[in-house]
């Protein structure tokens, strides 16, 4: 579909990648502690990584450092970016009205709207359109300290801050006027029917009778064999205790102008999208479109991706629960390697563009001794190469176990031009492509080995969300609901420092989150599996 267009390019301004720390300011809350911190001792890397864009400092090319300004000017830009759409910035004479989200008194919403929930004392649950929240926390004194994301050559401090999330006490919908639609695009994540369970409860505390459900993803506005799914409270109780999508799932979709159509002739007014990068992309697109026809839509985003790569977010939903699974299949590649006589075991784990899962998958099971991932460049032969690394570890320990993210290692493999629904490449299998390696490499030796491979895939995101990502997903979609009801459209909600924001979509769509091979956790994940440079 036409909405899912080229990412939005941009310029950021890269760290060092050099691995010796120096003291760094921490900001907890409001309150700054100094912590010094020894030397590191890690080893020098062999390796020279081009570092992929992960920072959320993006800047213009034509900043002056030399400007005594330029901090100052940097800010401001940083808040227009960061604006978030709202309503009447299309319509300035919208009439708001008094919040029907008031947790003082239960009492249902009439249908002659009394002006919300009757309360004999101010109820102090609502946030205020003025509250944000820091964007980043850490004040790196270098740019060579480990992970350091940087502005300027001098790493100067520079606050950036982002709207808090939650409900407010002016909203410009009237309940009774409210057609509500959820949509679930992509693929399938752990924790989509928590997210659209919460939004629907949350649209009927605050008075909304019109629920629907728009099946299998975008199609579902063009094809009318589809017909759209009413929600209510009943529908929704339980659909949390299972795994996959009560509205089903699919890639790509009509154009964006017959999706306003379909928005139109439906009398759709707040439409929530469930979705990663992509499916974020057609929101955005929605919501330009909305705004053009000059009609009173408010169109809100959920971020799904087990992969975590969207930007900006402590995580996204889904991630904890497929990590979690994973360990299932890490466990029984470990049995099987350490049952055998010169056992290897192989597990392949989602990541295309990045390693995340495969990090903290491998992090988690303590049974990992290499993981692979596509951020970091990796020779299979020579002295420094993994097969070569994988004969110390039958040596030494006589077994091992190897975890991939299933977008590493992509040059050893022959390119297609094949192309999935949602315009990404098709990926060759490298677990096959290890799993060959290893058993040519140790057969030229003479030596018995003996090679499980494991691919558990999609095991990992059709199971029901667990408990670290079912309360995410509830309160990212309470947070939908209350963005929607206070006038925000062409937004998504996420978590940020543990704080749960909006951010205007198109920059969270700018480029992927990657794992950054400078990071603290990607060393961790080193020390972890105590695997060497494999350039």
């Amino acid at each position: 579909m036409n909405s899912l267009s080229p990412a939005i390019g941009t310029s950021t301004i890269r760290p060092s990648t050099n691995f010796y720390g120096d003291h760094e300011l921490l900001l907890i809350s409001s309150v700054k502690l100094i912590k010094l911190s020894p030397p590191l001792t890690c080893r020098k890397m062999r390796m020279r990584v081009v570092a992929q864009a992960k920072s959320a400092v993006v800047v213009s090319n034509n900043i002056d450092f030399s400007d005594p300004e330029w901090k100052v000017k940097y800010q401001r830009e940083f808040e227009a970016r960061f604006n978030i759409p709202h309503i009447t910035d299309v319509f300035p004479d919208a009439v708001s009205y008094p919040s029907t989200f008031c947790l003082k008194m239960r009492t249902p919403v009439t249908e002659d709207f009394a002006q919300g929930y009757p309360s004999d004392e101010e109820w102090h649950g609502y946030i205020n359109n003025n509250d944000r929240v820091l964007l980043k926390t850490i004040n790196y004194s270098s740019p060579t300290s480990a992970g350091a994301e940087c502005i300027d050559p001098d790493c100067t401090w520079v606050e950036q801050w982002v709207h808090r999330a939650g409900p407010r006490e002016k909203t410009y919908f009237k309940p009774e006027e409210v057609k509500a639609a959820i949509v679930t695009c992509g693929g399938l994540c752990p924790g989509l029917n928590d997210v659209i369970r919460q939004i629907v409860i949350t649209l009927e505390i605050y008075g909304v009778k019109q629920i629907v459900g728009i099946p299998f993803g975008y199609r579902g506005f063009s094809n009318e064999e589809l017909a759209e799914m009413p929600l209510s409270r009943k529908v929704v109780q339980n659909i949390h205790l299972s795994g996959g999508s009560l509205l089903g799932v699919s890639r790509g979709g009509p154009k964006v102008s017959d999706i306003v159509d379909s928005i139109q002739e439906r009398g759709i007014n707040m439409l929530f999208v469930l979705g990663g990068n992509g499916t974020h992309a057609g929101a955005n697109a929605i919501h330009d479109e909305c705004r053009r026809r000059r009609m009173q839509v408010a169109v809100v985003g959920v971020p799904k991706t087990i992969d975590n790569d969207i930007m900006l977010m402590d995580k996204t939903f889904g991630f904890d629960t497929a990590v979690e699974e994973a360990q299932r299949a890490i466990n029984s590649a470990y049995i099987e390697a350490h049952s055998a006589y010169h056992g290897i075991g192989i597990v392949k784990l989602m990541g295309r563009s990045s390693g995340f899962i495969a990090m903290h998958a491998s992090l988690a099971s303590g049974q990992i001794d290499i993981c692979l991932i596509p951020e970091v460049p990796f020779n299979l032969h020579g002295p420094h190469g993994v097969l070569q690394h994988l004969k110390y570890l039958l040596e030494t320990k006589g077994s091992a176990v190897v975890c991939v993210a299933e977008g590493a290692g992509q040059d050893f493999l022959e390119k297609t031009n094949a192309k999935d629904a949602s315009g990404n490449a098709v990926l060759g299998d490298i677990g096959v492509h290890i799993q060959q390696q290893i058993k040519k490499y140790f057969k030229e030796f003479g030596v018995t080995t003996d090679v499980k491979y494991i691919d558990p895939t999609y095991m990992i995101r059709a199971c029901r969300a667990n408990a670290s990502d079912g309360i995410l997903c509830t309160v990212l979609g309470q947070n939908a609901v209350h963005g929607a009801f206070a006038g925000f459209s062409g937004i998504t909600v996420g978590i940020c420092n543990t704080h749960y924001v909006y951010f205007p979509i198109p920059e969270v769509i700018a480029q992927p989150k990657v794992v950054d091979p400078n990071s603290r956790m990607w060393h961790r994940c080193l020390t972890s599996t105590g695997q060497p440079d494999f350039l």
